[in-house]
């Protein structure tokens, strides 16, 4: 039974994945205008940042949505795909779930954030208009 519910999933995202990769693109926010001293400010803070993700994930494209909103330029690291990046992922965070953001602070340490809604929420809050 398990190969066949595990069939049945593959074959939905199959089918559903560029269906939702179309309508990220469709849907593709307008980013935040900020001037150049102000927006290189948020790119160099967006250096310490990582986003794990899956392309067709989504909660990963709520978050990646969020992150054009604010005009984010955060690395994003496939973890579906790449097995190097799959496995920092598990080792780091204890769990191979995405949309995870990897913060690295400026004292060197690492702090690894999940969940859409927190990544979302942890983005708006440092990098909102009234932030920036």
């Amino acid at each position: 039974m398990k190969p066949v519910i595990r069939a049945f999933f593959q074959t939905l995202r199959l089918v559903l994945g560029p269906v939702m990769l179309l309508k990220e693109r469709l849907t593709n926010p307008e980013g935040v205008q900020r001037d150049a001293v102000a927006q290189a400010a948020v790119d160099q803070q967006c250096q310490s940042l990582a986003l794990y993700q899956f392309n067709t994930c989504p909660f990963c494209i709520k978050v990646r949505q969020e992150m054009r909103r604010l005009s984010l330029p955060i690395e994003k690291r496939d973890a579906q795909h790449n097995a190097v990046n799959r496995e920092e992922l598990l080792q780091s965070s204890g769990a191979t779930k995405v949309p995870c953001l990897k913060i690295t602070e400026a004292n060197g340490q690492t702090r690894w954030l999940q969940d859409s809604n927190a990544i979302v929420a942890y983005l708006r809050e440092r990098f909102g208009t009234s932030a920036a």
